[in-house]
């Protein structure tokens, strides 16, 4: 079996590759905060040894039963998902993923892997519930973690938080904290990498609340506005503080900051539209929405 050298994993993402900013290595659209912390957890001694860890488990256990037990999706196998992934991967520009479907009821999505061998899985509950053009949000979203560099720590925070890494227990703990500070910043990325791919923000925003309610009534009535007046409370209260072990940021989080990227001037070029903030103004904004304290 390979062996994952992490330094070398490291030096390849500093090097520029298709569908990539050619200073930064990431997606134009990218959150500067995810740029920011990834790289400084890149130079951290627990992060890296939790990565190593997570990557020798996904090859020697998780690797095998995903094989074993989901469907890829292919020209032949599953078409019109086949055409939504090309579609997406050449929106953003990079090379059409591995993709594949996992008999699962809940409504989830996944990116796992290293850098060279890296798959998306959808699950089947999620395939059932949502329409083409949500798929295709979602589909952008996981393609959003493969062109920014996100693959192996996203393997590490998953990994991290159902408890399955024990051979580097001293370090787990720094490294938690780390990854899940990380994540909640990459998951705005992808967020914008979704919308991207969709380009509708009404499809994306309603898809998000559609997973988030688990119902395609409820999330049908659900007036964003009043839903986005939780943000005040969610900034109150000794509570808030839980969110430093979640590795998505809370929902109404994320639904005000890919409203404030649809305001953006790099969004709206993407549509054909004038006008809108600098999506450096929309960074720092974001950055403050998103912070736990």
């Amino acid at each position: 079996m390979s062996t994952f050298n992490f330094l070398e994993y490291v030096q390849r993402k500093k090097e520029p590759t298709s569908g990539r900013d050619q200073a930064t290595g990431f997606g134009e659209y990218a959150f500067s905060g995810d740029i920011r912390v990834l790289r400084k957890i890149q130079r951290a001694t627990p992060v890296r040894l939790v990565a190593e860890a997570a990557v020798r488990f996904w090859k020697s256990m998780e690797k095998n039963e995903l094989l074993g037990k989901s469907v890829q999706v292919t020209r032949r196998q599953f078409p019109e998902l086949y055409r939504m992934v090309t579609e997406c991967s050449e929106t953003l520009d990079i090379a059409p993923p591995t993709v594949y479907v996992s008999q699962d009821p809940n409504l989830n999505a996944g990116t796992f892997g290293t850098d060279t061998e890296a798959f998306v899985v959808l699950n089947s509950g999620l395939v059932d519930a949502l329409d083409d053009e949500q798929l295709r949000f979602v589909i952008g979203h996981e393609c959003g973690h493969l062109q920014n560099n996100h693959v192996v720590y996203r393997t590490a925070a998953e990994f991290l938080a159902r408890g399955v890494i024990s051979a580097v227990k001293w370090a787990m703990a720094p490294a938690q904290v780390a990854l899940n500070a990380w994540s909640r910043r990459g998951e705005i990325t992808c967020d914008r990498a979704g919308l991207l791919c969709c380009e509708n923000v009404d499809v994306a925003l309603g898809t998000m609340m559609r997973l988030a309610v688990g119902s395609d009534r409820l999330s049908r009535e659900v007036d964003l506005d009043a839903y986005l007046e939780q943000l005040e409370d969610l900034q109150e209260g000794v509570g808030r503080f839980r969110e430093y072990l979640e590795d998505h940021p809370y929902l109404p989080k994320r639904v005000q900051a890919l409203r404030l990227f649809a305001d953006s001037s790099y969004y709206r070029e993407i549509v054909g539209e004038k006008g809108g903030v600098p999506l450096d103004e929309i960074d720092r904004e974001v950055e403050s929405l998103i912070k736990v304290m």
